[in-house]
């Protein structure tokens, strides 16, 4: 583990982190937020959006004031493995800088494309071991990060208290993002496709650990109709029974001032759930 440079903010501390990664087999970077206190801290793990770093969110959200008030830690990786031997796409929608989240199983993606492996294992290891952290914690993410969000808490549900997204792509074996960056991927079987995917994974009951999921969509999002289409979720959700609350906002869009208008209401949202 390596801090890089750390800076004071709302109370508490962030640091700018650099971690090898046994799943990825690359140097991962994410940064920490500690809110002020001694700790042991719960905390979010936030993950972003396609074309998105570690600082995105960091410099963006308008998080800390929010996870101080609340006594939580936030941690936000990379989205995806960087480097001169890792494979990679001219379009941003595919490659470094968008891994859906997901262990790839094709070639050339597969020996460094681990991201699920990555989040669920390595990332928590990490944080725990080297800050003021408790094995208590919640997920949340934007667009690509919704949808992995969504799907890493649904798959691996004893690692998390509570799940939420912006703006997710919530079902994206129907959508041309995901159709794309699935067939690179996972391959062309959609059989395979369907555990990754939030709106399949909810309408299987996979989303009964949790007693409610917080979705925030902005109508004024360019991408709402082709890409992300929320009311998917909605629907698996009335058909399985199961609680989600999507929120829409009239004239929001799909940026991060979206998201640091509403960051807070997400914030207390898992505080309360991790308490």
């Amino acid at each position: 583990m390596q801090i890089d440079k750390t800076h004071k903010v709302a109370g508490g501390e962030l640091s700018y982190c650099a971690h090898q990664s046994a799943s990825t087999g690359t140097l991962m970077r994410f940064s920490v937020f500690t809110p002020p206190g001694e700790g042991p801290f719960a905390y979010l793990i936030w993950l972003s959006g396609l074309t998105c770093t570690e600082d995105n969110f960091t410099t963006k959200a308008g998080a800390y004031n929010a996870a101080a008030a609340h006594g939580v830690a936030i941690i936000a990786p990379d989205t995806s493995p960087r480097g001169d031997g890792v494979a990679d796409d001219p379009a941003y929608d595919l490659g470094q800088g968008a891994s859906f989240y997901l262990d790839a199983t094709q070639a050339p993606w597969a020996a460094h494309f681990k991201m699920e492996s990555y989040v669920t294992r390595d990332l928590i290891e990490a944080v725990e071991g080297a800050f003021p952290l408790r094995a208590r914690r919640s997920i949340f993410g934007h667009s690509m990060g919704g949808h992995g969000a969504l799907t890493l808490a649904m798959r691996h549900p004893h690692l998390f208290a509570s799940v939420s997204a912006f703006a997710p792509i919530s079902s994206p074996t129907r959508c041309p993002w995901g159709e794309k960056a699935f067939t690179a991927y996972l391959g062309s079987d959609r059989a395979l496709w369907r555990a990754h995917d939030a709106a399949l994974l909810i309408e299987a009951s996979k989303a009964q650990p949790f007693d409610d999921i917080l979705i925030d969509q902005g109508l004024g999002d360019q991408f709402l109709e082709e890409q992300l289409k929320p009311e998917l979720l909605e629907d698996a959700a009335a058909r399985a029974g199961e609680k989600l609350t999507l929120r829409r906002h009239e004239g929001y869009d799909h940026s991060y001032f979206f998201m640091a208008t509403f960051v807070g209401d997400h914030i207390a949202y898992h505080a309360a759930r991790l308490a």
